[in-house]
């Protein structure tokens, strides 16, 4: 039997000059050699269960903590942060708060000069890393001139560069491309089974990562029961839409063991007679008038061309998908549409106006933007007053605040501090903060990072209301789970330029990269759960099945 590298005892964490419990008694052993899976909704303390791993908590947090947490036999109210980094290499939920060198190269050096590794063996180890994470071609960049995804990678390159017995990451794939969260993933794995380097991995996507893991922990808010086992034993036990599509697609027709993967899936599944029925595609009201149309755009930075001769046209009740690998100029195209970037060449307009005139605070009064990293738009002492100075900018025309705050599922947050709100809540923090002003167009960047399968869920039925109400709406996002159910368009952007826009049974069917695991499974256009069993039912003559265009889940059979 293995022995437990991090044992949790009686553990409970409340936060300085909070109410709330943020983490509650919770008793838990990690493996050594284990590659542990963490999972369980937005605030349900999982940030503050792995800080506890590098002694963050409760030495720099402060606060109460109660129960102790022993990692390799150190008691981490005794060890601190600084002492336990030579055994713990950690990756935060926002990588770019922990970058501390200009250059990449730069980055993944640093913490083995803290350490005093040797200039030899830091050298080879940097060459190491650039070539395990896929970054090689990033050693000599600027970190401010990265994408999120690349920021994301180097961040874990410069912890496995330390040489760490145990790697503890906070959403490590949330800013990944399809391929990149492969990549990364694939290198945990390697150094897991070939070093036995302990992974401690807390995610919200678990199709990416469930097959991976050999042990899983599921906690839920409020300090309910956690289901702890083997990921395929705590899938089964875990609420339906918390878990993977083709889990989902287990349960609902009864299957004997809940598949990881496509290929256990593929033994036990139905297979469509024909999988070329239409499938229902998201519905919008008739698109509306032009909200924004660009015209042989060429964006860059010196140097670096990063999108080439852009035509595109959107109009308002559209709901786009902007997909692309990382660096694929998702974030610079958005950030044009804002005014912060100019176009070298070619004319953006918004409304029918050329932005190329406008200041972002005019540009301000049509159009909303959250931002990759949406903690750069919050900076009041209280959630509730971020609404009230948008209004205020905005002559205090817009939406209910309370009301908006309610559906977002913040109302219990309005007196908080922005800043003591999880990755998850922030996201949904800097939404509330820009919807409040009623935009006519609507960009978002990741708005999902961070925010567990129900409020994803929520997000999405809010976003197809908004565009059935005549907003035109972009998002820039990987998560072609959440795309199949809601985009009305989806573009993919590749080498600067528009490589597919089309309906998201064109784009994502038949895709290597940007297809869903129901596509993968039963191929045809079949992008969701949704899609599988209403194929199914009207094979068998089933005449009652229905679900709603605003939800892929009903409850399952039985």
């Amino acid at each position: 039997m293995s022995v437990p590298i991090v044992t949790y005892d009686q553990v409970t964490v409340r936060y300085p000059e909070t109410v709330e419990v943020a983490l509650t008694t919770t008793d838990w052993h990690v493996e050594e050699g284990a590659f542990a899976l963490l999972a369980g909704p937005s605030g349900s303390g999982k940030s503050t269960l792995l800080r506890c791993v590098n002694g963050l908590v409760p030495h720099f947090s402060g606060g109460r903590f109660g129960g102790s947490v022993t990692v390799d036999g150190h008691d981490t109210r005794g060890a601190g942060p600084r002492a336990l980094s030579r055994m713990v290499g950690f990756v935060f939920q926002d990588p770019e708060s922990q970058a501390v060198a200009t250059r990449v190269e730069d980055e993944l050096a640093f913490g083995m000069e803290q350490l005093g590794v040797a200039p030899i063996l830091m050298r080879k180890r940097v060459e190491e890393v650039l070539d395990l994470l896929g970054i090689a071609a990033l050693r000599y960049r600027d970190q401010a001139a990265l994408s999120g995804g690349e920021r994301q990678r180097v961040a874990i390159a410069a912890a496995l560069a330390a040489r760490p017995r145990i790697l503890v990451l906070d959403e490590p794939t949330s800013q990944l491309d399809p391929w990149a969260a492969e990549e990364v993933l694939t290198a945990l794995m390697r150094l897991n089974i070939d070093l036995g380097l302990t992974v401690l991995l807390a995610e919200h996507r678990l199709e990416r990562v469930a097959s991976h893991a050999d042990q899983m922990r599921y906690i839920t808010l409020g300090g309910g029961v956690a289901l702890e086992g083997s990921p395929r034993a705590v899938l089964a036990g875990m609420p339906l839409d918390h878990t993977p599509p083709i889990v989902q697609l287990g349960r609902h027709l009864g299957w004997a063991s809940q598949p990881l993967t496509i290929k256990e899936a593929r033994v036990q599944s139905w297979r469509p007679k024909s999988i070329q029925a239409p499938r229902h595609e998201s519905a919008t009201v008739s698109p509306g008038e032009v909200a924004l149309s660009l015209r042989s755009v060429h964006l860059g930075y010196p140097g670096r061309r990063v999108l080439a001769e852009i035509d595109l046209e959107v109009r308002c009740g559209e709901l786009v998908a902007l997909l692309g690998r990382n660096g694929s100029g998702k974030t610079t195209l958005l950030r044009a549409l804002m005014g912060f970037h100019r176009p070298k060449v070619g004319h953006i307009c918004v409304f029918g106006c050329e932005i190329e005139r406008l200041a972002p605070a005019e540009i301000a009064h049509d159009v909303g933007y959250v931002p990759q990293q949406p903690g750069t738009l919050l900076f009041a002492e209280r959630l509730r007053d971020e609404l009230a100075f948008t209004l205020k900018q905005h002559n205090g025309q817009g939406q209910n605040p309370e009301a908006l705050l309610a559906e977002l599922g913040l109302s219990a947050l309005a007196d908080r501090h922005p800043r003591d709100l999880s990755g998850g809540e922030r996201e949904r923090a800097a939404l509330a903060a820009i919807l409040v002003a009623n935009p006519r167009l609507l960009l978002l960047d990741e708005p999902t990072r961070g925010m567990d399968a129900s409020r994803k869920l929520a997000l999405g039925q809010l976003l197809r209301r908004l565009a059935v109400g005549g907003v035109a709406i972009i998002l820039a996002t990987h998560d072609v789970e959440l795309v199949a159910q809601i985009a009305t368009r989806v573009i993919l952007l590749g080498d600067g330029e528009i490589v597919a826009d089309g309906k998201p049974s064109q784009v994502l069917a038949g895709s290597l990269s940007y297809s869903t695991q129901i596509n993968r499974l039963y191929g045809g256009d079949l992008l969701t759960v949704a899609d599988a069993l209403r194929g199914q039912a009207s094979e068998v003559g089933e005449t009652n099945f229905s679900t709603g265009p605003d939800h892929d889940l009903i409850p399952p059979r039985g």
